[in-house]
């Protein structure tokens, strides 16, 4: 995450996170192994990688979700990482949008986009209605706020947890693999309304699988594999033109994934051979 993009000429675009040297283990497992970087105020970073490669972790270590085993983290100016940091008070600033819509299946729409208004910020009824409200409105659901979870899509429940962040005034928004439990024909809504946050400003850092969305969006992708960064740049180069191998390889796969490369068939082919296949 180290590398900055395109500054509007004469202007600094300020560090909304700055990572530096993160660690993070499970036992004996290493799953972060040193990572360096910044996201810029009004950027867009899209982190792309094979399961398991650190991607999610390192998404939450930013929102102190997960605490690192070693290194700094600062986010809006606070260092997170400091024992003595308000995370409470930074937070108020993050939205965090997860694969699982994680809304209160017993409050409205509306009122899920409420609850924290009230209770974090101090809003009133009416304020925080009328913000939910445009929220809805602007993620294609203002005619929804009375419905219930159980009575949305999949694709609209991760719209209504999006206006939720959103009503919050978020500094950053954090999204983790926001379409993975989607149907396919569900995606598509909620990209939308991702690209339209990204064309507003709003600095994103996105852990996802959806290469056409990066390639579009991002002002950078990192690709993650073995928890560290082994590639980094715009996306028309890490996507367009990967330098390294293991890059290359993720995305054929992912790009193509009827394609087998020579050696998992020759692996594929021993196996049959030693099973009696």
């Amino acid at each position: 995450m180290a590398t900055v993009p395109h500054d509007r000429p004469g202007e600094q675009a300020e560090d909304v996170v700055v990572v530096e040297g993160l660690h993070k283990s499970f036992g004996q497992l290493e799953v972060l192994s040193g990572i360096d970087g910044r996201i810029r105020k009004g950027e867009v970073v899209c982190v792309i990688g094979p399961s398991g490669s650190g991607k999610s972790t390192l998404l939450r270590c930013v929102n102190m979700l997960e605490e690192p085993t070693a290194g700094r983290i600062t986010v809006t100016g606070e260092e997170v990482t400091d024992p003595d940091c308000d995370l409470d008070a930074v937070r108020k600033g993050v939205g965090m949008v997860f694969q699982q819509f994680n809304l209160f299946p017993h409050l409205t729409a509306l009122q899920n986009c409420t609850i924290a208004q009230k209770s974090v910020l101090g809003r009133s009824e009416k304020e925080a209605r009328d913000v939910a409200q445009a929220n809805l409105d602007k993620v294609g659901l203002g005619d929804r706020g009375h419905s219930y979870p159980a009575q949305l899509s999949g694709g609209q429940q991760q719209r209504v947890a999006i206006a939720r962040a959103l009503s919050m005034d978020p500094q950053l928004m954090l999204f983790d693999e926001p379409t993975s439990a989607l149907d396919p024909e569900l995606v598509g809504d909620v990209l939308s309304v991702m690209r339209r946050l990204a064309a507003e400003g709003m600095t994103m850092m996105v852990v996802t699988h959806e290469m056409a969305f990066a390639r579009d969006v991002a002002d950078r992708v990192l690709f993650m594999d073995g928890g560290v960064i082994v590639e980094e740049g715009p996306p028309s180069e890490v996507i367009g033109n990967p330098a390294h191998e293991r890059t290359r390889t993720f995305l054929q796969r992912v790009l193509d994934p009827t394609h087998v490369d020579a050696g998992t068939e020759d692996a594929a082919h021993a196996e049959r051979h030693r099973s009696g296949a």
